[in-house]
């Protein structure tokens, strides 16, 4: 009986190709490049939650946790919402732990969303809602934040919703722009939601990683908001453990019971050891994501000055991992053609924006874009960015 050496990729994940990030990090690895591409800093958090976490794996926290997650992170996670945002949630019921931010946003579109339903998108966007709106069988609807200010086009907005459309999928502090939307923006999202009778779904796992007094609004709380909107967050960004990959769903009740329906035919539960120690970041390592931001902001400028010394035109983002520049004044019209060259040139891997558009020929778009991650140490900026300014990166 002959082998089968090769079979077609099921239409669910046809055109969709593999995620950026491996690519540009396997090419970083490849090449000795310092990599200012994917956003995982180089430092660890707290040491007293790290020591949560090895007490309980030599103290059997080592099984499966329960499916919506173990109940002291469940708590804390209720805890957190309430202390930083007035936010009261039932722990047993609006609240699910998941395997990172990403299988959230996974279990919360599989959950929720049918075939044929638009989803509005804010474009350019982290790669995993096209796979994941592709694979629930959605249609995506973006609406484009633009440079040089990336703010929300609110008749771009209204424009892109139609008959078919039933959910918002938001995410601010954006990524990769570093746009926080302002409350008048989610305003804005929040009286469309309501026109139209959307869910929305918003990813806030920068929520607390903002800089020069820009304030994250969870748009739950905005009023009419908390019964229509899925939250979802993690501890990776904010507590620099993104490997952990422990996140949470929060919300009304219909909308975290339908991100646990998917959720547990998708890991069902992980990182048993771990949920504990997030739990313990939460309550007692409150301050840990101020002192992180305030240092962000430093190595923001850090990077964007030496960016702007080698001769690209960077935006000062206001939250997240990332800054984007343009490529255009020298002389690049396409941000992919100058990553793939970037490693050999200067021996620095960045991230191509315009793989997080619909359209990757549009001029206007994210075609010249390129993001750089700031989230390493000072000394890996500076090097990145001197190299940058050494290589002579005229097209």
């Amino acid at each position: 009986m002959a082998l089968v050496t090769s079979l077609p990729l099921a239409a669910r994940l046809r055109g969709i190709p593999p995620t950026i990030f491996t690519e540009m990090s396997a090419l970083a690895v490849r090449t000795g490049s310092v990599n200012l591409g994917q956003g995982f800093p180089d430092v660890d958090g707290p040491p007293e939650v790290i020591a949560e976490a090895v007490r309980s794996l030599e103290h059997g926290a080592n099984q499966y946790a329960p499916g919506p997650g173990r109940p002291e992170l469940r708590q804390a996670v209720a805890r957190h919402q309430q202390r930083h945002y007035g936010i009261e949630l039932d722990p047993d019921r609006e609240v699910v732990v998941t395997t990172g931010c990403t299988e959230g946003i996974a279990a919360g579109l599989l959950g929720l969303v049918d075939p044929g339903d638009e989803v509005v998108v804010l474009e350019p966007y982290y790669d995993s809602y096209v796979a994941m709106i592709q694979m629930a069988g959605g249609v995506r609807r973006p609406v484009t934040l633009r440079a040089p200010d990336f703010r929300l086009d609110v008749d771009a907005l209204r424009a892109a919703v139609t008959p078919r459309t039933r959910f918002v999928l938001l995410n601010s502090p954006h990524n990769p722009t570093g746009t926080v939307l302002t409350t008048e923006e989610l305003q804005a999202v929040a009286d469309v939601a309501v026109e139209h009778d959307l869910v929305v779904i918003t990813d806030e796992v920068y929520e607390h990683l903002t800089f020069d007094g820009a304030r994250h609004v969870p748009i739950a709380t905005l009023p009419g908001m908390y019964e229509r909107t899925l939250t979802l967050s993690s501890a990776g960004k904010s507590y620099s453990f993104t490997g952990w990959k422990v996140g949470w769903a929060t919300g009304p009740a219909a909308l975290v019971g339908a991100v646990l329906a998917a959720k547990q035919w998708l890991t069902f539960t992980s990182g048993s050891p771990l949920q504990p120690a997030v739990a313990l970041a939460l309550d007692a390592a409150g301050d840990f994501p101020l002192e992180l931001a305030r240092d962000l902001q430093g190595r923001r400028d850090l990077l964007v000055d030496g960016l702007r010394a080698a001769g690209l035109t960077a935006y000062v983002p206001q939250g997240t991992y990332f800054a984007t520049a343009s490529v255009r004044d020298l002389g690049w019209d396409d941000g992919m053609a100058f990553c793939l060259a970037l490693p050999e040139r200067a021996g620095v891997v960045a991230i191509p924006e315009q793989v997080f558009h619909d359209d990757q020929t549009d001029a206007n778009g994210g075609r010249h874009l390129v993001r750089f991650a700031f989230c390493k140490t000072p000394e890996v900026i500076e090097d990145g960015t001197a190299r940058l300014a050494a290589a002579g990166l005229t097209a």
